[in-house]
């Protein structure tokens, strides 16, 4: 259960990475399609997970690992984006969202 804070601080942090990411997509995952779908922080606001679906992958594990290594970067970037909101940045990780390949899974078995 989630508080009103921390939806707000999650709506804040996917906004601002999906800016910051489709800025920089070229530089991290050239020819592929970045969106950050859902966001979940932590009740002390200091850790969120970043979930992310990526268009077209062969390996979604391998093209979340690549956008992991720029953590640090992004992290700077979202602290100089966002210091007016929040007084902490929290850490974060990105995690791979697989929920449209499920829901077309089972749309083909549905079909079937």
């Amino acid at each position: 259960m989630s508080s009103l804070r921390q939806d707000k601080v999650s709506e804040l942090l996917r906004r601002e990475l999906s800016t910051i990411i489709q800025r920089n997509e070229g530089e991290m995952l050239p020819g592929k399609m970045t969106t950050v779908t859902t966001v979940r922080i932590s009740p002390d606001l200091s850790f969120a997970k970043v979930y992310v679906s990526i268009f077209p992958t062969e390996d979604l594990k391998e093209d979340v690992a690549i956008l992991a290594q720029y953590v640090p970067q992004l992290r700077f970037q979202l602290g100089k984006s966002i210091r007016h909101q929040l007084r902490i940045v929290p850490q974060f990780a990105f995690y791979g969202d697989d929920s449209l390949d499920y829901a077309e899974e089972i749309e083909n078995l549905l079909k079937e």
